[in-house]
Formats: C-alpha cells, structure tokens, sequence
C-alpha cells in the first residue's frame, strides 16, 4: 500500500472548478435484480434544518414506513445515538415494529459507542472511516498505514459485539481507488468472512465530485469505482450503498448511475435536506426506482402527504420549482401550454399527476395565459368535463382574459389568485354558481 498523498491535482485544482479527464475506457452496466432505498434523514438531513422533535421524527418515520410499500423498497433509516431525545427517538421508531425501514444507528468511531448500540438492540451502525488523502492526511492527521489500522480495529469491535458495521467511505471521489480504497474493502470483506457478520460499505459522494460520463477517469467516475470495487474485492451489490451530494447539480444522475452499475443501495432524505446543497431526494429515488423496476407497488400519493406536512406542520417552504413536491411543478403559465393541455393534458404533464401524486395539473392565471389558460382554470375549477367544458371561444372566457389583461397593465408581476379568478368567474359565469 503507497502510504504518500495523492490530491489529484490535475482533477482538483481548488483553483478552478474540478476538471473531468477522460481515458475512454468504459466497463459494462451491472444493474442488481434487487435494488433499494435507505434513508438518512434524521442523521445528515438533520445536519441541514433545525432538529425534528420526538414526535416530528415518529411522524415522518411512519411516513417513510408508508412510502417503503410491501416490498420494502426503503429498507433502512439511520439515527444519531448521540443524545437522550436521539435515543428516545429511535425507541419510540423501533417500538412501531414495522420491518421496513429497519432502524439502524450512526455513531462515532470510538470503541464505548458500540456499547450503546447494542444496549439499544440495534442490529447496524454506520461508522466514519474517511477515505481521501485530504480526510487522512489533512483532517485526521494521520497517513494511510495509520488510518487502516485504526478503521479495522473499529470495524473488529463492531464485529465483536455483534454488530453489523457500515463503513462510510467518506470522500470517496477525491481517493485513491487502487492505492487505498480497493486494499481497505479488501480487508473488510476478509474480516466478514472470518466473523460471519457482513460488512456494508458506503460510497460517500462528500462534495458531489462524481460523474457518470462514459470514458471519464477515476476517482470521479462512479461507472468505474462501483465496478472496481465489484470486480477487485468479490463484495456483493447487496452491500454496496451509495450516498451522494448535489454540490454540481448531479446528485440523482449519480446515484442511478451507481444503480446501474452494480450498487445496491441509494442513500437518501426526505425533500433532499443534507448538508450544503443536499443528499439525494427520496422522492426522486422512488420515481427513478419505478422507472427502472417497473414496480408499482410503491403508493407515491404518500409524497404529497409529506410536503404537506413538511409546509404546514414544520413551516419549511419548499421552493415552487422543486420537482414532485413544489406547488408549481406541474403547473404551466404559458397561453400556448393551456391550449395543448385542453385537447390532452399529456402533451405537457410529465404523467398523470393527479394519480400517482393527487397533485392535479394547474394553470398558472398571468397576462401570458390568454383565454386557453383562463379556459383550463375555469373548467378545472368548476370541475367541467366532456362536453360540459367551457371553450376559451366562450364570450365569458373571452372577457375574463380582457380582465386579466387589465389587471397587468400598471406593471403587476405576480400571478392571479384563485380567489380573484374566482370574483371574475362569479361574475361572468353567474349560472355556475347558483
């Protein structure tokens, strides 16, 4: 094992934006026959938010339950033991009793934890074991030799109370793959043979470095660092985990790309919520999950009933955009958008909403709308159909959009409401509303 540092500075100049390089070597698709989903929201999601309270975390574990469907597609939920209201937490978790997500803990890397974990009858726990040189050297303080040697007598601990270990390769994208990584999985997979406990292992995306570009070279390339792993250590898919961050936007990319390539699970938070710029959506997952499986299983209405709570419950307001769970994700504002949506609102609706999310496509009412959006949000309104729909040629729907346009004409910027909508239907579509 090379026990020098490796900054990958032609890669990370810090500089300059990090470079992709490319080798043009690209290895084959691996995708397991059972994939899945783990959660990490009451660990790192909660390093990004205000804590949740007991009951907030009973709460939103029940939901993550729900959403885990009769497959047990979130297989896992990972909680800090670090505190009393922590515990209790994951007591009050455990104490549902349901099989999916198993409850599984995150400690420090001190030998005492262990202790607490099994007290608790937790059967896994997550340990940091940082893997770049810049965690070794720079933040730790130690060199490689060193490093592994501390790692594996955690690990050996862990084992020896009879818990499962969950290594985090922390950093995973800036380390030396065959230099260090590979040699540490190799460890581990001997230790979990010798002791019977499977070892899990998951790839820390730190600072979202990763890319899925075919030909691209590592460490960035998660094509080739979740088929060297398989390849050069014999671990199964079953116990490779993927946990990513979207600091370049390509977090959910990432972690299918991890998928497809032979990683089993994809570590992830409810709306995203992770340190700086966030871990990969669970809702996200679960869409791409279905894209990939075919399985339908999943009851993905429940994601509505998240955001929901999560803006009225926790005040957090999700930004409008945010794809699945923004209030304006599947509404549209252009006149020329409306007007296809009338004749099938496939055209412009990326599937049928309101069935999988009870998230029914909107209009946004602007001066950009024209008498096609006003239309579409009187017929969705007054909940019109078939040949009781209003056509925008209507002279009702024709004044309304003169009204519409009048309101924009001392420079207002933002959208009608439904309640002034509501005023201008009254009064043009009287007979509606007897």
């Amino acid at each position: 094992m090379n026990n020098q540092a490796n900054w990958f500075r032609e890669q990370f100049p810090y500089s300059a934006p990090p470079r992709v390089l490319f080798d043009g070597v690209e290895v084959p698709t691996a995708m397991p026959e059972h994939i899945f989903i783990t959660d990490t929201t009451f660990r790192d999601g909660q390093q990004a938010r205000p804590p949740y309270t007991v009951e907030q975390i009973v709460t939103l574990f029940d939901y993550l339950h729900r959403l885990s469907g009769e497959r047990g597609v979130i297989r896992q939920s990972e909680f800090f033991l670090y505190s009393e209201k922590d515990r209790e937490a994951a007591y009050q978790c455990m104490a549902r009793g349901y099989k999916f997500p198993e409850v599984t803990a995150w400690i420090r890397a001190v030998k005492k934890d262990f202790a607490l974990v099994k007290d608790m009858g937790i059967q896994e726990t997550g340990i940091l074991t940082s893997i770049s040189d810049y965690h070794i050297y720079s933040k730790l303080g130690l060199d490689r030799e060193r490093a592994m040697a501390q790692y594996l007598d955690i690990v050996e601990a862990a084992m020896a109370a009879g818990i499962r270990p969950r290594c985090h390769l922390e950093d995973i994208t800036r380390a030396d793959v065959y230099g260090f990584v590979i040699p540490f999985v190799q460890r581990l997979v001997q230790l979990s043979g010798e002791s019977g406990i499977p070892v899990k292992i998951r790839l820390c995306d730190t600072m979202g470095y990763g890319v899925s570009y075919p030909g691209a070279v590592l460490p960035r390339s998660v094509p080739r660092l979740v088929h060297a792993l398989r390849q050069e250590t014999g671990i199964r898919s079953e116990q490779l985990e993927w946990h990513g961050h979207n600091d370049f936007y390509k977090v959910l990319t990432n972690a299918a790309t991890a998928w497809l390539y032979g990683v089993g699970g994809i570590n992830g938070t409810l709306l995203g919520f992770g340190e700086r710029t966030g871990n990969t959506p669970i809702e996200g997952l679960l869409f791409e999950y279905m894209g990939l499986t075919g399985d339908q299983s999943v009851d993905t209405t429940v994601i509505t009933e998240i955001a929901y709570y999560f803006e009225n419950e926790l005040g957090y307001s999700i930004p409008p955009m945010t794809p699945f769970v923004g209030k304006q994700f599947n509404v549209t504002a252009a006149g020329i958008h409306a007007d296809g949506v009338i004749k099938n609102e496939e055209i412009y609706n990326i599937f049928d909403t309101d069935k999988l999310l009870n998230r029914p496509l909107g209009v946004q009412v602007t001066d950009k709308a024209g008498a096609a959006g006003v239309a579409f949000w009187v017929n969705k309104q007054l909940k019109l159909t078939g040949e009781q729909r209003i056509d925008k040629k209507h002279e009702a729907i024709q004044k309304m959009t003169a009204w519409v346009a009048e309101q924009y004409k001392d420079g207002r910027t933002t959208s009608l409401s439904d309640t002034e909508l509501l005023e201008a239907a009254r009064q043009w579509l009287p007979e509606h509303f007897q």
